[in-house]
């Protein structure tokens, strides 16, 4: 019941985060005991839940421990064995161009502490996340620096070709659309100004009232 009451008071106050305050507000959790066993026999304080009360009050009374990755020497971080990849890619992911990493990467992935499905995982993370140029070029530059994984890299970065063909693709449909609805209103405009001539209306009138150019006009033949 203690944890329940907590849990119920964090919801509150998420709540009130929610609703777009910038402090948590002390929500005051007051259990009301109705039971058949009087007093109330049982803790009110949650930490009691656990099976080491004293270490669950160390550890969720004090501030939380901290790994600040952006502090740790790159050195010591290829040092990590397994964890050195990911820890060296979430140092640097927001930096100009991820592909400055490439030494490292490289030097990591050929030491063998990573699985192929981890590399997958690894490069895909970086490809999402990190900021590069042409991530295609440098997931190439990685499958031929690091021949164990070549394969899963190489596959990748054909995906990332074909993706690219397809955005261009795309851009290219959307570009071909817009512009032929700009073809499509400019020649409505045109048929309405040829109607409007052909009434007598004046060339200054007709500009004014379809807001068509001079050379657009221009392409009416009388």
């Amino acid at each position: 019941m203690a944890f329940r009451l907590l849990r119920y008071a964090i919801a509150a106050m998420q709540r009130h985060l929610a609703a777009g305050h910038k402090k948590l507000p002390l929500v005051i959790p007051i259990l009301f005991y109705t039971g058949k066993r009087s007093p109330y026999p049982y803790s009110t304080n949650w930490l009691q839940e656990f099976d080491d009360p004293e270490l669950a009050k160390k550890l969720y009374g004090t501030d939380f421990p901290l790994v600040d990755v952006t502090v740790i020497p790159d050195d010591e971080i290829m040092n990590h064995r397994s964890m050195a990849a990911l820890t060296l890619l979430q140092k640097h992911i927001h930096q100009r161009d991820i592909t400055e990493l490439t030494d490292r990467l490289a030097t990591i992935l050929l030491a063998g502490y990573l699985s192929s499905q981890q590399v997958i995982s690894l490069v895909h993370y970086l490809v999402q996340a990190g900021e590069t140029a042409d991530a295609e070029a440098f997931v190439r530059e990685l499958a031929q620096r690091v021949p164990e994984h070549g394969d899963e890299l190489m596959t990748i970065a054909q995906q990332l070709e074909q993706k690219g063909i397809e955005k261009g693709i795309e851009k290219g449909v959307q570009i071909g659309v817009a512009k032929g609805r700009e073809e499509g209103v400019l020649l409505g405009k045109l048929d309405v100004a040829r109607s409007l001539l052909k009434m007598g209306m004046a060339r200054e009138a007709v500009l004014e009232a379809t807001g068509l150019t001079e050379d657009e006009l221009a392409q009416i033949r009388h």
